[in-house]
């Protein structure tokens, strides 16, 4: 099949012709996260003839993914695939041209610029703010755009971050949140409505930064489909920016990374998040109570969903339970507590 053939409505598109296609087809791309706005973001890269992409992710496929996460279906769920492996070979499918490289690791200070380092483009398609602040100082460090995208129950945000061009991702959030400073899916909810369009929304801006398009956006997106509102707000750089300004990698250097340890003679690992914080219970209690059974007292606050248990302590520390691997550890800890 010729690639006129293959992308000849793409190619149509004035914002795009030969010359663009060309680009996009000796592009370079890591997706990091195949949960609900990495599925469609790989899948629209993958259909647009991207030449090469990564796809990374720690985690294994769950029921409750298939309610969002488009490339899944239940029969991954039955031979216990990995979200990485399953994606691609969904998507090998669709495009047997594009080169797609599965990576199942959990991202991390050790492994972030290996990850990174040699594409065109990163795309944030992860769960936690600690390995945006991750991909924030890789990027830069290694002159790599990337961008930024995010949704919880309605609404969503995406932004372009161009090293040397752009603000950084500090730039709008300057300091990482103590752990369960913020809701999560779980906790939350979410539609997968606002995870489409803020996906589609990445993947679009993404093929204009692969040919240099003069139509890059430049500001922050914010939509809220439930509320009807969509809005764009311009950020200055921080002149003060310990990343994009400094050149100061905290999290890249590990100065703010959570870490985990097992613990002797249980099926147990401890995850201290990577800055603590005192921790309200009772709002913890309101949150989680809607997804699973929750009690605590002034000392510590338990959970427990069929085998997925924990105990979190007042400053963000938690002893996960029923795990053996720190990956799942980390899973739990982000999707119910918050990274």
């Amino acid at each position: 099949m010729s690639i006129s053939e293959r992308y000849s409505r793409q190619v149509r598109f004035s914002g795009i012709g030969e010359e663009g296609q060309k680009k996009i087809s000796q592009a370079r791309v890591a997706v990091i996260g195949m949960g609900a706005l990495g599925t469609v973001i790989a899948n629209n890269l993958v259909r647009s003839g991207v030449g090469y992409i990564r796809l990374v992710d720690r985690d294994f496929i769950e029921i409750s993914n298939l309610q969002r996460q488009v490339l899944y279906d239940e029969n991954d769920i039955k031979q216990g695939l990995p979200k990485a492996i399953a994606a691609a070979q969904h998507l090998k499918k669709v495009n047997s041209d594009v080169i797609i490289d599965s990576v199942v690791v959990d991202v991390n200070a050790g492994n972030i610029s290996k990850l990174i380092k040699d594409v065109d483009l990163v795309m944030d398609g992860s769960d936690n703010f600690e390995v945006r602040f991750l991909i924030n100082d890789a990027s830069i460090k290694h002159s790599v755009p990337w961008i930024y995208g995010g949704a919880l129950g309605s609404y969503g945000m995406t932004m372009n971050i161009i090293p040397g061009k752009t603000p950084c991702f500090r730039c709008l959030i300057d300091k990482m949140p103590t752990a369960g400073a913020h809701d999560t899916c779980s906790t939350a909810g979410v539609i997968n409505m606002i995870t489409g369009i803020v996906a589609n929304y990445q993947s679009v801006e993404a093929l204009k930064i692969l040919i240099n398009s003069l139509t890059i956006r430049q500001e922050v997106l914010f939509i809220d489909i439930w509320n009807n509102t969509i809005e764009t707000f311009k950020i200055n750089k921080n002149g003060e920016c310990k990343a994009c300004v400094d050149k100061e990698f905290e999290f890249l250097s590990r100065k703010f990374s959570s870490y985990a340890s097992s613990l002797c003679g249980q099926n147990s690992i401890q995850i201290v998040p990577a800055i603590e914080g005192k921790l309200d219970f009772k709002t913890f209690y309101d949150k989680l109570k809607k997804v699973g059974d929750v009690t605590f007292n002034k000392f510590f606050l338990s959970f427990k969903k069929g085998e997925i248990e924990f105990t979190l302590f007042s400053d963000g520390r938690a002893i996960i339970k029923n795990v053996t691997e720190e990956k799942a550890a980390r899973a739990i800890y982000s999707e119910y507590i918050g990274m």
